[in-house]
Formats: C-alpha cells, sequence, structure tokens
C-alpha cells in the first residue's frame, strides 16, 4: 500500500503517470508496504499469459528474491525511477523516505532495486553517471542503498507512521534494532534473484 497522502497525476507524454505527494512526508516515514491486497504470481503463471497481460505484468510488477511477480493493487504501480531515488526498499517488504518529501513533489524508487527482467535505458539525470538499470544493480548498489536506509530509519519513531501497522510481526524486532541502534542485519542485496536459478 503507498502512502495515503499521495495521488495519481499525469507528467507528459514520455513518462505517462507518476505518484506525487499532497502532504509533507518527513525522512524515515514508510512511503510503501506490501499487503495482502497486493498480487504475488508465480513466475510460470506469467510465463504463459497471452501477450498483452504478460507485457503489462512485467511494466507494472516487481520481482522478488524469489522470482515472483508482485504486482501492487493502488498506486504504488505507478511510482517512477529515478537514480536519485527518495524512497528506498528494505529487506522487510517496505520502503521508507530517505529525504524529505515535498506536497507537489514526486515519489521515485531507483528500478535498480527491483529486479528488473532487461536492462532498460533511463532519462538522463544530473549528477549520475549511470543511464541503465541493470538486473544485477541489486550486487553494485546495495551497501550505498543500505546506508540511506540506515540514514532514514534514525527518523522512524519520531515521524507519523501511517502504514507502520503493514509491517509484518517478524521484522518488526529488526526495524527496531535499524532504528534504535542504527544496526542493519539484512542487507536490502538478500532481495537479489538470482535468476540462474531458472535453469
Amino acid at each position: 500500500m503507498i502512502h495515503p497522502h499521495t495521488e495519481l497525476r499525469f507528467i507528459n507524454e514520455q513518462i505517462g503517470f507518476g505518484v506525487f505527494a499532497t502532504e509533507f512526508i518527513p525522512k524515515g516515514t514508510i512511503t510503501w508496504a506490501l499487503d495482502d491486497l497486493d498480487q504475488i504470481l508465480e513466475p510460470n503463471y506469467v510465463k504463459n499469459l497471452d501477450k498483452s497481460r504478460k507485457e503489462l505484468i512485467k511494466k507494472y510488477s516487481y520481482r522478488n528474491q524469489e522470482g515472483k511477480y508482485i504486482l501492487c493493487w493502488d498506486l504504488g504501480r505507478y511510482v517512477n525511477h529515478s537514480f536519485h531515488a527518495n524512497c528506498m526498499g528494505t529487506a522487510y517488504e517496505f520502503e521508507v523516505a530517505v529525504r524529505d518529501i515535498y506536497p507537489g513533489e514526486q515519489l521515485t524508487d531507483d528500478y535498480g532495486s527491483l529486479n528488473v527482467d532487461e536492462p532498460f535505458e533511463c532519462i538522463l539525470e544530473d549528477g549520475t553517471d549511470r543511464k541503465k538499470v541493470y538486473p544485477d544493480d541489486l550486487l553494485n548498489y546495495s551497501e550505498e542503498w543500505d546506508q540511506k536506509v540506515i540514514e532514514a530509519f534514525e527518523h522512524l519513531y519520531e515521524v507519523k507512521q501511517p502504514l507502520m501497522h503493514l509491517i509484518r510481526s517478524e521484522f518488526m524486532e529488526k526495524v527496531d534494532m535499524i532504528a534504535t541502534k542504527q544496526v542493519l542485519l539484512d542487507s536490502i542485496k538478500c532481495i537479489y534473484y538470482d535468476r540462474s536459478l531458472e535453469y
């Protein structure tokens, strides 16, 4: 589920739609969490779909560490990519704001953390040499992303958390360790999907 203080807006013909903050979302806020309304689709199921539905699933879903396709039921599926993303995933099935997000600002992810199936070229952005997202970006940028998560978690208990109830109970002890002691027990690297396991 995406943060409730967001809305869908049309950006332009090249990008399409995006998710924008309608209120201030401070650093450390949980911006998205996997919930029981999201669809979890087996790879073989997706593989056997007709072409049109398969393309839509691949466009609007991400893959978890087991290779399953996760299709968000709400606006979460429209969050766009940025190499300077203001939201970052964790090993605990939720994302957190890694900096303050202001009203009217777009929420963004680094798609390199989403186990994309194929490399794809991105709109050029200042301040980075990256031009493409690759399936193995999780292996190459996980340390940088983990550090951003640790810094964001310092504020986890200081800000309003309308999605906190969606964090699974088995993750809470580890989440608390990050928030109170800045100790990250599980790198985001652990959600990397090793495609060699498909063969």
